[in-house]
């Protein structure tokens, strides 16, 4: 898997983590510096650890995979963005719903949703290991981008409202897609 291919995974996988980093900015009567940074830890550190978990499944399964590698890829990739297409698409259009919580940076609510913006990155772990990429590059990357991503969209949830987040999960969902698409069309022209 190419390093480009892993950039693109990691912006994709880094939409939902945004949007709901989004939403914790949205909450937030103000937001400081340390707390977009604590975001961007919890979220890029869960994002960084789940491929890792999903890796190593992967990588215990590879012999019994085979050549089924793309198909694995496409079935995976495909899925978890038709997934997020589908959750962003049928998500409350409520502008309070984000406003749920009293304490928008507190260490368990972040830490559950980190944990829930990652669980699309293990499955994608499984991918990698099938891709033969090289896990420890493709885990930094994927937490760096997310983490960076996520303290961006504390500020552009703060700024702009809930409205952004449904459209970095659509575009996030594509991009999934494709990448999908992309291992079985490698697969059929025999990349």
């Amino acid at each position: 898997m190419a390093f480009v291919e892993i950039v693109v995974l990691a912006v994709a996988l880094a939409m939902d983590a945004m949007a709901v980093a989004g939403a914790r900015g949205l909450a937030a009567e103000r937001i400081r510096a340390r707390e977009a940074l604590l975001v961007a830890a919890f979220f890029g550190g869960a994002q960084a650890a789940m491929p890792a978990l999903g890796w190593l499944a992967g990588a215990s399964l590879s012999s019994w995979i085979g050549g089924w590698g793309h198909w694995l890829t496409f079935v995976v990739l495909t899925g978890l963005g038709i997934k997020m297409i589908h959750e962003a698409v049928t998500a409350s259009d409520d502008p309070e719903a984000p406003r749920d919580a009293s304490r928008p940076f507190g260490w368990k609510a972040l830490a559950a949703l980190a944990v829930a913006t990652s669980i699309d990155a293990l499955g994608a772990g499984i991918t990698l290991a099938v891709r033969g990429a090289n896990v420890v590059v493709a885990c930094a990357t994927i937490g760096a981008v997310t983490a960076a991503l996520s303290f961006a969209g504390v500020y552009v949830g703060h700024r702009f409202g809930a409205r952004v987040g449904k459209r970095l999960d659509v575009l996030g969902g594509v991009v999934l897609v494709a990448l999908g698409v992309k291992a079985l069309v490698e697969r059929f022209l025999g990349g």
